[in-house]
This record gives C-alpha cells, structure tokens and sequence, in this order.
C-alpha cells in the first residue's frame, strides 16, 4: 500500500511513521510527503529518510481548487492508497475529501469531540480539566470531525506544566498514530464507523 503524509511543520509525527515503517510496524510504503511551506523541518525529515518531498506552496495557484487539483495529480502519479495528516495546517476542501473518502486520516492532540482547533494541548491546560489526550480519526468535511479509529487518554498532573503535557502528549502520538495506520493498512478499520481504545 502506498502512503504519502501531509505536514506543515517540525515532522515529529512524520518521523514517527517512517521509524514505524522501517521497523516493520506498519506494512506500506512511504512514497511523498505533501508540504506547503518551503520553510518547514518536516522536509529536512523526509530528505534524510529518502522520502521525495512534494512542495505545493498555496500562493503559487490562482485558487484553492488549482492548489488541490495539483497535489491529486501527484497523488495519482505516486498511486497514493491512503492519506495521513500530520500537522497539515490546511483545511481540506469538500471536492478533496470525496475524492478520498475513508482514505485520509488524521491525529488530533485533545479527546474529540472535545477541545477542537489548533491549539487544543493549550486550551485542555487551560481549562483545567484533568484529562485529555489524543485522538486519530478518518476526515471529513467538517473540521476535527468524522469517525474515530483510536483514542487514548492523558492524565494532566496538578505537576504539569504546558511544556510538560505538550511532550506527553506528542509521546503518545508518535505510538497511536502509527498503530491507527496499520490497522487501516491490515483492513482492520476499513468499514468500521467508529473505534475506541483506551490501551
């Protein structure tokens, strides 16, 4: 099966997946890493790792359909089979979703439908609630919607700092979220609606 992720960022959850691959953990192969920001570490990841890197800055196309139509025309160049999201800071549209229904994962840090948006370690720290944690879920066309594959919590120690949940919580994603994609790539999820673990 052919894997391409999507990220804007450091890459941390993108070098989780590539450990995950080399160690047999997850059976597919790890074809392009979809980036829009030219500047990001993640591309320094995938270079070290042999994965091309496929740069599709937004402001480069006239509109959004354009920017999309392009980065499908290398999915289906690369055969992409399925699609993980890994701190990809665009929303995908309606038309890009269809397409690969059931097809796009994506690693939320807070326990959906709780604390949606970018800053969800920030706004569970802030809320003072005692446990958060991380979810992996299918996309659709809502934002931090659509079935569940894996959640896992987190306790929030009175002892923890910001800094502290946001490392633990990383942890935690860096083994969900290699777990939820093998599970996709076994077939163990490919009907299924909805599936919690608390391992």
């Amino acid at each position: 099966m052919n894997l391409a992720v999507f990220a804007s960022g450091r890459g941390s959850n993108f070098s989780a997946i590539v450990k995950a691959i080399q160690q047999n953990e997850i059976r597919a192969k790890l074809r392009i890493l979809v980036c829009d920001q030219p500047g990001a570490l993640v591309i320094k990841r995938a270079q070290r790792a042999g994965v091309r890197v496929v740069l599709a800055k937004r402001e480069d196309f006239s509109s959004r359909r354009d920017f999309e139509t392009a980065i499908i025309q290398r999915l289906e160049e690369y055969r992409i089979d399925l699609i993980a999201l890994a701190g990809f800071m665009r929303l995908l549209s309606p038309m890009f979703v269809k397409r690969y229904r059931k097809r796009i994962l994506n690693i939320h840090p807070a326990l959906l439908p709780a604390f949606k948006g970018a800053h969800a370690i920030k706004d569970a720290f802030d809320c003072g609630v005692g446990t958060t944690g991380v979810t992996v879920h299918f996309v659709d066309e809502k934002v931090d919607h659509g079935p569940i594959i894996l959640q896992q919590k987190i306790k929030i120690s009175a002892k923890d700092t910001l800094e502290i949940l946001e490392r633990k919580i990383h942890r935690l994603e860096h083994k969900l979220y290699p777990r939820a994609i093998d599970l996709f790539i076994s077939g163990k999820i490919k009907s299924a609606r909805s599936r919690r673990s608390s391992f």
